[in-house]
């Protein structure tokens, strides 16, 4: 008896599985059906009945997969982020951090020129930006962010300076896709990204020698300039950087 019903068991269990993988198609297949319509035809033609149709199923499909019509909407911006991340290329250890967040910041723009339909969907509400591809994009964006850190090229903290790159690439694109073709210049989408770099990082690395030790020099040297700390906070961390520096 044990033996039939851990047999009915494991034949329930692939069922399910063979299910959860069937709805994970289908759902797909209306993601790209809508997101096709979006291209071609625009955000109005994106109803649930033209959905339906383009994918090939009946319209109470589509709100046993997607609740309404937001959440349709949300999972094809998800589905935008996702094939942003895709194209995004992150080298482990670049030569020039600053050329990366330079290329980065380009290969944004780029997508969104190339996808304008889905790009102003992706970002022109805040709540797309809670999907988990995002987040996956935001973490690539922080870890060139910290290579500026590491390396002394960073002016700002990381936090701003994530909101800067994020800010002036989204504006850069919808600014853009505003614009009649004939006042499209170009120059506004370099002066954009220069002034980006400008902002976020310095001209020289601030730390010559890279890992704590560079930055504890750095530090030590900046604070005489310093009046922020009284002096016994400041001859404390004083003797902190010191110790620093010399385990360099």
């Amino acid at each position: 008896m044990a033996s039939s019903s851990h047999g009915r068991d494991g034949a329930a269990a692939v069922e399910s599985d063979t299910a959860a993988i069937g709805r994970d198609q289908l759902r797909q297949r209306v993601i790209e059906a809508a997101a096709d319509l979006l291209v071609h035809e625009g955000r109005d033609a994106v109803t649930t009945r033209a959905v339906a149709v383009a994918a090939g199923v009946q319209p109470p499909a589509i709100y046993r997969l997607f609740g309404d019509k937001d959440g349709l909407l949300d999972a094809m911006a998800e589905y935008g982020f996702a094939r942003f991340l895709e194209a995004k290329h992150v080298a482990p250890d670049p030569q020039h951090p600053v050329e990366d967040l330079r290329a980065g910041w380009d290969l944004a723009v780029e997508f969104g020129l190339a996808n304008p339909a889905l790009y102003t969907l992706m970002y022109s509400e805040p709540t797309k930006e809670t999907s988990a591809a995002f987040k996956a994009g935001m973490k690539i964006l922080m870890g060139r962010i910290r290579n500026l850190a590491v390396g002394g090229w960073l002016r700002v903290d990381e936090e701003l300076a994530a909101m800067l790159i994020h800010a002036t690439a989204r504006g850069a694109v919808l600014t853009w896709l505003t614009l009649p073709k004939d006042r499209r210049n170009p120059a506004l989408l370099t002066t954009l990204r220069e002034s980006m770099i400008a902002a976020v990082t310095n001209q020289e690395p601030a730390v010559q020698d890279s890992g704590p030790a560079g930055a504890a020099r750095a530090l030590r040297a900046a604070l005489p300039e310093q009046t922020t700390l009284s002096s016994a906070e400041q001859h404390l961390l004083t003797e902190w950087l010191d110790r620093l520096a010399a385990d360099g």
